[in-house]
């Protein structure tokens, strides 16, 4: 279990950085995931057959994996438009009502216990986003992008717990993003036509900063947080990843000086979101004490 929880916390310092790399990277939301997940995927399939490591799997657990695979995708793509249309640090804010989705979710997906405990806690963190939601309107469009990316992360998470045993990390981690890079590229076009940009191809700093998203925030971090899952709830790895907007958002104060933009209610939300965290990680050593 200690392995497990240093290896999740260390996918989530990584994952803190995407938010950044997303503000930094000039291509829109769409086409950003686009790219993020062909470089990972090619990533991935290079890796795993140099290592001769690619695990064949049954037809019906292919397409299982594909179709959860378009659930990060369709997250990453309302995650990245919740950056570019608010900011780093309301999405990220956003992102912490996962732990609220996945005690409601997991659930009704799988045969864990419905826990009022859970719940509350996820309530909580709920609450400092509804807070900021109230009494900062400019950002209101970019929080409900945020909160959809955050129920589809959530299914994700539900999802691949219950089939994160089919092979190993990296293998379903290839056919996830695989199945994610085809719905992305059967949708561009009619993406880009209801979203338009000019700017289609990356410049070399983009390609920059895509390669770091995708092999260390995403091949890297995924991996350590599929490993982890294997021994911890989707719960917990969800509630543990409300960690991420603190790593982001103090990125995106010193890079982007968000600090100067955000108002007490924002301060307040998102002292919230940190005692809902801090109520989690108490409960998760109380439990383990009692095992002993």
């Amino acid at each position: 279990m200690k392995q497990a929880l240093i290896k999740l916390h260390i996918s989530v310092f990584l994952a803190g950085f995407t938010g950044a790399l997303g503000a930094l990277i000039q291509l829109n939301e769409g086409l950003l995931v686009w790219y993020r997940i062909l470089i990972t995927v090619i990533t991935l399939f290079a890796w795993l057959s140099i290592k001769r490591s690619l695990e064949l799997i049954s037809p019906a657990s292919v397409w299982k994996l594909l179709g959860i695979g378009t659930l990060i995708a369709l997250h990453w793509v309302f995650f990245y438009g919740s950056i570019k249309i608010a900011n780093v640090s309301i999405a990220l804010v956003c992102f912490a009502s996962v732990g609220l989705f996945t005690a409601i979710l997991e659930p009704l997906l799988t045969k864990k216990l419905f826990s009022w405990s859970e719940t509350g806690l996820g309530l909580i963190s709920l609450s400092g986003i509804l807070l900021i939601f109230h009494f900062d309107t400019r950002y209101r469009t970019g929080i409900l992008l945020g909160l959809v990316s955050a129920v589809l992360a959530s299914l994700f998470s539900v999802l691949t717990k219950k089939n994160v045993k089919i092979a190993g990390a990296k293998t379903v981690m290839l056919y996830q993003l695989s199945g994610g890079l085809l719905i992305l590229t059967i949708g561009m076009p009619f993406y880009l036509h209801y979203f338009p940009t000019t700017y289609i191809f990356p410049v070399w700093k983009d390609w920059i900063w895509l390669i770091i998203l995708s092999w260390l925030c995403t091949v890297l971090a995924m991996d350590l947080m599929l490993q982890a899952l294997q021994r911890i709830s989707a719960f917990t790895q969800n509630l543990t990843l409300n960690l991420e907007p603190v790593y982001g958002i103090i990125l995106a104060f010193v890079l982007f000086k968000e600090n100067k933009e955000l108002g007490i209610s924002f301060y307040v939300g998102f002292g919230l979101i940190a005692l809902s965290v801090v109520l989690q990680m108490a409960r998760i050593v109380q439990k383990k004490a009692a095992h002993h």
